[in-house]
């Protein structure tokens, strides 16, 4: 499993909880795809968790009293059963990634070696890491 975390430079606070996605077929026994092929793949992944997200909050559900703690702490105490639906279309999202990616507002760093070129061949193993590095712009040029 490839490990995904992200990071913003200047703050100690991880930008997301690090999660797991299987290794790419065309990736395993010593098989490569581009920078690009990986992070398409990684935004189609989170698009799909996002929408399996937000059908899970639309249906009611029974709180334990710990949820229920939970969330009085935080200020929101959420059942589900809400009807707001953000449709996100893949390929906007691959698009907008990628765009992102060309301008320089997040880096890639695979197993320490940042990635600078969308189109190199990478070689992945099982315990990879993939950071995200959100990069912060200076006001005042």
């Amino acid at each position: 499993m490839l490990t995904i975390s992200g990071k913003t430079l200047g703050k100690k606070k991880p930008l997301f909880a690090d999660w797991s996605l299987p290794i790419p077929p065309e990736a395993r026994e010593g098989g490569a795809l581009t920078l690009r092929e990986l992070l398409e793949r990684i935004v189609r992944h989170e698009v799909a968790a996002f929408q399996q997200r937000q059908e899970q909050r639309q249906t009611l559900r029974a709180l334990t009293s710990r949820e229920i703690e939970a969330g009085a702490t935080q200020g929101k105490i959420a059942m589900g059963g809400q009807e707001f639906k953000q449709d996100v279309d893949p390929e906007q999202a691959v698009a907008a990634a990628l765009e992102a990616f060309t301008d320089g507002l997040y880096l890639v760093v695979i197993d320490g070696v940042e990635q600078r070129d969308l189109d190199q061949q990478l070689f992945l193993r099982d315990e990879s890491t993939i950071t995200f590095i959100r990069l912060t712009m200076l006001a005042g040029g």
